[in-house]
Formats: structure tokens, C-alpha cells, sequence
């Protein structure tokens, strides 16, 4: 596995709304492997790979959502200190001790500070975190501070990417694994049946807004999202309560918050993974929605559509770890269901 490119795609910037970083890599690198590419006015990339087999003109959409879960700044105080909101979901007690980058004029370095607990009353240790307890300190004055950043520059978390054991571990697995594989799928997809759209959406962690228009445009007959998932396989969580385990395979999406997947699609999937020796297991998360939802429904017929998950230990951290047999899994699996999608009686 190329893990020195899944470390570049992991530690670029692209808070939701501001992804161009991450947007510019992503175009560099499926540019060889395209027939087609093309930004839309929201930001999406769609790369376009002809089918091979496709006299109807059917198209399938793959998407995986490029931005990352980070901040905004909202207001800078008399001593340089910055005050921000969330772009994405956040469990308030993961910004302890973290070291962010505002992303201004230039980049800064800053740490999320909280009131320390040799000051704090009893009653506000027993209280749970808020994100507005947080600040970021950037070690400089208001006047020096200002000569870099603006309200409403983008912030996002400082954390590379390492290897441990047969696991990778990096702040926004969530979702780059997955942009990741649908580069790798790109250079290793030899006869796709029908057109493919490889669409890197936008802005999904503030509600799949990306994966709306793009649907919406591309129209798709079938639909494909990545994502990460819950992998809640650690101590203390009861068997039913893991929704998928590291190192048990790449996961078929039966149904999310947001979706409930196409049961041709997730039949049609488990029936490649048994034929290609691909290990899976199921997925059923009953909170969080993916761009599935977008997929599935945005276009102007609906998409047959499901979704290839990422087992992703503690999601929305900075430390998020995916086991690297999984992703290759996934990439394994994305690759045979383009080629193969023509191969499936796909009646009601």
C-alpha cells in the first residue's frame, strides 16, 4: 500500500468550505488516469473514466468527500487570543492539549487553550467541556496577529500521519482513506463496464452538500459513496455495539441515519466481495448519514446506490486508525464492482 500518498492526502489542509489544498493535490494526481475532469461552481471534483461496455450511456457515481472537520475564526480578543466556531462535529473534550494551523495569509501554528484545572472550582471540574471553553493561542500580540489573520479564516488540527502495527493512524482518515481509494481505484481500474464519475465532494461534514449537487448533475443510474465508519471494537463496548471491527475487512453499508442502502446494491456487492476472495462485513450505523444519502437520492431518476465503509477506530479525533488490509480491501472491491456492475440482474 502507498502509505506515503495516503499520508500526503491525510495532512493537507481542507476544512469544509475550504478545500482547495486538498482539491489541487487530488487533481494532480487522477489527471494521468481521467478521460475527463472538471471542478464545479461548489467545488467538486468529478473525474470521468469511460465505460467500456456501455451502449445505453449508463453512468455510476463514486463519491468520497475531501473536507475535514475544523474551525472557523470568529473573533480575535484585545490580547491576540481567537475565539472560533466548529465546522463539523466535534466531542468537545477531544480539543484538549491539540495544536491547530490557522490558515491566513500565511500559515500559524496555534494551540486550543482552556482555563487550567488548578484554577477551575470544583463545580466546573465535574462539568462536562464545552467548545466554547476554547480558545486559540497563538503566542502573539492582537497587532502581530492581525498581520496574518482574519475573521473567517479556516482552521484546521495539526497531527501526522504514522504507521502502528498493521494500522495507520492520523487526524482526518476520516474521510482522506477514502479519497485515498478512489485514487488508487482510478490507476488500477482497467474496463470499467459503464461511465465513471469519481466525484471528490465537498463540505459533507456540515450536511452532504457537495454530494447534492454533484448527484444532482451528474445523474447518475448508480451510485458508490466511501466513507469511513464506526469501528468500536475496544474495551468495554458490547458485541452489538461495535458496528464494524479493524482487520475483519472492508464494510458493505446495509443502512445509516441518512440511508437506506439499495438491497440490490448490497446484494450485489457481498455476491463480488465472496466471488473476488474480498473479506467484509456488514455495516448498520444507526446514527450519522454519509453521502449515500446525496447519491441515492439527488439525481433526477434516484441512483441505485450503497456505500463501501472504512473501519475507522475513535472518529473525529486526531487519532484515527483504519487497519491497512481493510483499505486494501476496499480498493479490491470498488475496482470489481465498476467493472463488474454490467454483470447483474439489477430488476426489482
Amino acid at each position: 500500500m502507498d502509505v506515503s500518498l495516503l499520508k500526503d492526502v491525510c495532512e493537507i489542509a481542507g476544512a469544509p468550505g475550504f478545500e482547495k489544498r486538498i482539491r489541487d493535490l487530488i487533481i494532480e494526481l487522477v489527471t494521468p488516469y481521467a478521460d475527463e475532469i472538471k471542478t464545479d461552481n461548489l467545488g467538486n471534483v468529478i473525474a470521468v473514466k469511460k465505460g467500456q461496455r456501455n451502449p445505453d450511456g449508463k453512468r455510476v457515481m463514486v463519491a468520497a468527500h475531501m473536507d475535514e472537520i475544523g474551525f472557523i475564526v470568529t473573533h480575535i480578543d484585545e490580547n491576540g487570543f481567537l475565539r472560533f466556531h466548529t465546522l463539523g462535529g466535534f466531542d468537545p473534550k477531544t480539543l484538549t492539549a491539540q495544536r491547530v494551523i490557522v490558515h491566513g495569509k500565511k500559515d500559524l501554528i496555534g494551540v486550543m487553550g482552556s482555563k487550567p484545572i488548578h484554577v477551575m472550582s470544583q463545580e466546573e471540574r465535574n462539568k462536562l467541556p464545552k467548545t466554547t471553553d476554547f480558545f486559540i493561542d497563538l503566542g502573539m500580540p492582537k497587532e502581530e496577529v492581525e498581520k496574518y489573520i482574519s475573521i473567517g479564516d479556516p482552521v484546521t488540527r495539526d497531527r501526522e500521519l504514522i504507521e502502528m502495527g498493521d494500522c495507520v493512524n492520523c487526524k482526518s482518515i476520516d474521510n482522506r482513506v477514502a479519497v485515498f481509494i478512489l485514487i488508487e481505484a482510478l490507476k488500477n481500474l482497467k474496463s470499467p463496464a459503464y461511465d465513471v464519475f469519481a466525484t471528490f465532494t465537498v463540505q459533507e461534514e456540515v450536511g452532504i452538500r457537495g454530494a447534492n449537487v454533484a448527484a444532482h448533475s451528474i445523474n447518475p443510474d448508480f451510485g458508490i459513496a466511501l466513507d469511513t465508519t464506526i469501528a468500536f471494537d475496544v474495551p468495554g463496548a458490547q458485541a452489538h455495539e461495535k458496528v464494524t471491527e479493524l482487520g475483519k475487512g472492508t464494510a458493505i453499508k446495509i443502512m445509516d441515519a441518512m440511508t437506506i442502502c439499495d438491497y440490490r446494491m448490497v446484494a450485489f456487492m457481498k455476491q463480488i466481495a465472496d466471488q473476488e476472495k474480498i473479506t467484509w462485513q456488514p455495516e448498520i450505523l444507526t446514527a450519522g448519514g454519509t453521502d449515500t444519502a446525496g447519491v441515492q437520492r439527488m439525481g433526477k431518476q434516484g441512483a441505485i446506490a450503497g456505500a463501501i465503509s472504512i473501519p475507522t477506530r475513535h472518529l473525529h479525533q486526531v487519532i484515527e486508525m483504519a487497519h491497512k488490509s481493510d483499505i486494501q480491501g476496499s480498493i479490491d472491491l470498488l475496482v470489481a464492482c465498476l467493472e463488474k456492475v454490467d454483470t447483474y440482474d439489477w430488476s426489482h
